[in-house]
């Protein structure tokens, strides 16, 4: 969790500062008084500030999700489009669904504008907080019709590399596009997974496995590379 070091003409004004800059009320947040700070002489020869220093004691699921939503929805101020943004806590993430035109402009090529809206968000929201803070943006339903997809292919390419026995690779993909081609073929015994390439071109390779040796699959991390 951050901590911020704060000086103002007193404490009460350091602490009424800390709460606008963590957007947190006085009751969610450590504060340790460095200073109490002194008017000096006639309040002006030798006087010195208060400083505080002060830290979240805890991060509210609640704040961190209207943050979010407030960035946003902030940044799709820039867009020439009308858009709403809902928001949603959920098995440990945020969701923001942006509601639109239905134009697909948010979307973007392979959902490339949709995944920099997400980074975009992520990187504020964590910079914030100081947390590592799971959001997912969505619009149009674009991620569940994307994971079915791209379920439907890594099937496909399975049953390719069953038949010929050849490893296939796909093209390239995000960290979030492979792990669903690592997750749908998982529980399939006869290939198995791996991510290879650097950054952008970094893709999904499926291996078919020989006969009599077993596949250890296993999905650590974001990455869910298997061996």
């Amino acid at each position: 969790m951050s901590t911020l070091e704060i000086e103002e003409k007193s404490v009460e004004d350091a602490i009424s500062l800390a709460c606008e800059k963590l957007k947190l009320p006085p009751e969610k947040l450590e504060i340790e008084v460095l200073s109490k700070g002194s008017s000096g002489i006639f309040g002006i020869v030798g006087a010195k500030k208060a400083r505080i220093r002060v830290s979240a004691k805890e991060l509210p699921a609640e704040a961190a999700r209207e943050r979010a939503k407030e960035i946003l929805s902030e940044i799709l101020k820039h867009v020439d489009l009308p858009t709403v943004v809902e928001s949603e806590s959920k098995n440990g993430h945020i969701y923001l669904n942006i509601i639109s035109n239905g134009s697909g402009l948010l979307i973007g090529k392979r959902g490339k504008t949709l995944q920099a809206l997400q980074y975009l968000v992520s990187k504020i929201v964590q910079k914030e907080t100081g947390e590592n803070v799971s959001i997912i943006v969505d619009t149009e339903n674009y991620r569940s019709k994307r994971e079915d997809s791209l379920t439907e292919l890594a099937q496909q390419l399975c049953e390719k590399v069953k038949k010929s026995r050849r490893p296939l690779t796909t093209g390239p993909m995000n960290a979030q596009d492979r792990r669903i081609i690592h997750l749908a073929l998982k529980e399939d015994q006869d290939v198995r997974t791996k991510s290879k390439g650097e950054g952008n071109l970094r893709r999904v390779v499926i291996y078919p496995v020989k006969k009599g040796k077993k596949s250890h699959k296993t999905v650590p991390g974001e990455e869910n590379t298997r061996e």
